[in-house]
């Protein structure tokens, strides 16, 4: 996304309590980036290189108390609520560092130390890739899924405004404005994580989604969603509630004879995800009710065949066909979808080419 549009979605974000984490290359701007959302909201802005610290400098050091050991504060730690606190470069912490960094994340304290109420805090990391050093912190489910990751990308038309407020020579900004293309290299820009939905992401979508407004929502939901559930999730969410498009769900297209009629090739293959999600997730229990439906469900797959788009219904067989082929009662429920779904010529040849 452009800077301006993960600076809009940060600052709603941290509005309700929650973290963006900005994810981009060196010199994307993610730092000006809360710069300018501190000056623009009156606030203090205090910036970890968290690379650079050892944990005494995050978690202060130890003196004694009455009959017990206490942890001074670190000079960063914020007296007023009116801060912002940029965790900067968190993918190459150490590990102490993280640990400690868990508990801001999760308690917003450290030890005895508390922040003030309204401290807003932020993320930033560069990409995953062999150009940079790595902590192992996207392996870890736990620690991820406490931002909504929010991937930066260069925009040059959106440089050469910023480069004329800043005094960038002129130069500079006709050349890039001219060849766009050497603004930056072409890496892309992702954590790689294998972001999933749960309880607590929910509540934190929820959370950020009913402090946006429809249009937000409509041009933001998406991408919101996706760097909190991760983008298969975020697509049924977004196609079926955000936009309300009303995609049945995924239970009665496969059980019940109806006629579908959707608005885009973005719905249909939105469908497809929802069908795939769905039996992926069905217990053995509900498997052996649908064994006797087998052949309705087949009749309702084959209808779907006329209306979707080649590749993804390919994708929906394919799938059929992977789990054909496993043991037990969903391979058998499988195996039986497949046979009547081969009694029809059209999917036959289909069915060989997987």
């Amino acid at each position: 996304m452009k800077l301006s549009e993960a600076k809009k979605l940060a600052k709603k974000i941290m509005s309700v309590g929650e973290i963006p984490l900005l994810v981009g290359h060196f010199g994307v701007g993610k730092t000006d980036l809360v710069r300018e959302i501190a000056e623009e909201s009156g606030r203090e802005l205090v910036i970890l290189i968290l690379s650079q610290m050892e944990p005494g400098d995050l978690i202060g050091l130890p003196a004694r108390g009455e009959n017990k050991t206490v942890f001074l504060k670190p000079d960063w730690w914020p007296e007023s609520d009116n801060t912002i606190l940029l965790l900067d470069e968190i993918n190459r912490a150490h590990r102490s560092i993280r640990n400690a960094i868990m508990q801001l994340l999760v308690d917003k304290r450290i030890h005895n130390h508390v922040l003030p109420d309204g401290v807003w805090i932020a993320a930033a990391m560069n990409p995953p890739d062999d150009e940079y050093d790595q902590a192992e912190l996207i392996t870890d489910p736990a620690f991820i899924s406490r931002f909504f990751v929010l991937e930066i990308n260069p925009d040059p038309e959106e440089w050469v405004k910023w480069s004329e407020r800043n005094g960038v020579h002129e130069s500079v900004r006709k050349f890039i404005n001219s060849y766009p293309e050497f603004l930056s290299s072409s890496r892309s820009v992702s954590i790689k994580a294998d972001l999933k939905p749960s309880p607590r992401s929910w509540y934190k979508l929820g959370k950020v989604l009913s402090v946006l407004s429809e249009d937000e929502i409509n041009e933001y939901g998406y991408t919101l969603a996706a760097g909190i559930i991760g983008p298969e999730a975020a697509k049924v969410f977004y196609d079926s509630y955000l936009r309300n498009s009303n995609i049945p769900s995924a239970e009665k297209i496969l059980l019940e004879n109806l006629d579908l009629d959707l608005k885009s090739v973005d719905e249909y293959n939105s469908l497809v995800v929802r069908i795939i999600d769905f039996l992926s997730s069905v217990d053995d229990e509900k498997i052996v009710k649908y064994m006797d439906e087998v052949s309705k469900i087949s009749e309702n797959i084959f209808g779907m065949s006329k209306k979707l788009p080649k590749e993804s219904f390919y994708a929906l067989m394919r799938y059929i066909v992977d789990e054909s082929e496993k043991s037990g009662i969903r391979g058998k429920f499988f195996d039986s979808l497949l046979s009547e779904l081969m009694k029809h010529d059209e999917l036959v040849e289909m069915v060989r080419s997987i």
